[in-house]
Formats: C-alpha cells, sequence, structure tokens
C-alpha cells in the first residue's frame, strides 16, 4: 500500500486549519498518482516551502539560481518499492495559480501529481516539447481525475 506523508516549513507561517487542508490535498493528490500507476508499496515524502528554501534547494541540487514550484529526488533502484522525497514551493504555486488563472487547490494538486511522476522516475523534455510530452498527458489526467473526484 502507498503512503504519502506531508509536512510544511514553519516559515509559512500557515495557520493550523489552512495547513491542515493543504497537506490533506496534497497527499491525496500524491496517493492518487500513486495508486493510477500501480507503485505499489511506495512511500513518498512532500515538503511545502517557501520560495527562499526552494532557492535553496535548486542552487545546491540543480545549480539553478532561482526559487522553483517543485524538485523530485527519486531514492530507489529498479526492482525495490519506489521511494521519493518532492519539495513544492506554496509561495511559486500561489504565483502560477495567479498567474494561470486557476484555483491555488489546482495548481498545488498538479505540482503534487508533477513530483510524484518525477519520484516515480517519469521525465520531461524542457522547453516546447514539455507539454507534448507522454509525463504532461499523464499529470493532466490525473488532475483532471482529482478535479472530478
Amino acid at each position: 500500500m502507498p503512503r504519502a506523508d506531508i509536512a510544511a516549513d514553519d516559515a509559512l507561517g500557515l495557520a493550523a486549519g489552512e495547513l491542515r487542508r493543504i497537506r490533506a490535498l496534497v497527499r491525496r493528490a500524491v496517493l492518487h498518482t500513486l495508486r493510477s500507476l500501480d507503485a505499489g508499496d511506495a512511500e513518498v515524502s512532500v515538503t511545502l516551502c517557501s520560495d527562499q528554501r526552494m532557492l535553496e534547494l535548486n542552487r545546491e541540487w540543480l545549480k539553478r539560481d532561482r526559487p522553483t514550484d517543485v524538485i523530485a529526488f527519486p531514492l530507489w533502484e529498479p526492482g525495490e518499492p519506489p521511494v521519493g522525497d518532492i519539495y513544492i514551493g506554496l509561495e511559486r504555486a500561489r504565483v502560477q495559480a495567479a498567474e494561470h488563472e486557476v484555483p491555488l487547490d489546482e495548481e498545488l494538486t498538479r505540482l503534487a501529481v508533477h513530483g510524484t511522476l518525477h519520484a516515480l522516475g517519469h521525465d520531461h523534455p524542457e522547453g516546447a516539447g514539455r507539454q507534448r510530452s507522454r509525463m504532461w498527458r499523464t499529470q493532466e489526467r490525473l488532475v483532471a481525475e482529482l478535479g472530478d473526484a
């Protein structure tokens, strides 16, 4: 049975009720993705982060000097149950939701699904082909399923 643990940086300053709601939303998206892709006994941890923390992670691990929306680390080898760490930039998610004119919950769902797909080993090209990639199509199908539920 897949497992998802969701945490948040204290620096986000979320009220307890809002934190509970967002954690439940992200957990639901991660578990739906894992179950939909038959990921077995996968274990994923998600941390909701500030832009500052996402900038630090992006610099350290991806050598990019900017905050980002999601970073995922697959931590498993072939033949093992999938395990991964995902970091979601909550501040960046708010900005992107406004830019794309979608609710924050939809953007957080999309980022949780996207990060989970990366943690499972899926990838997409950068640039123009990104939104035509198999991973992107899978992501959008899963986001739609979650929106319909």
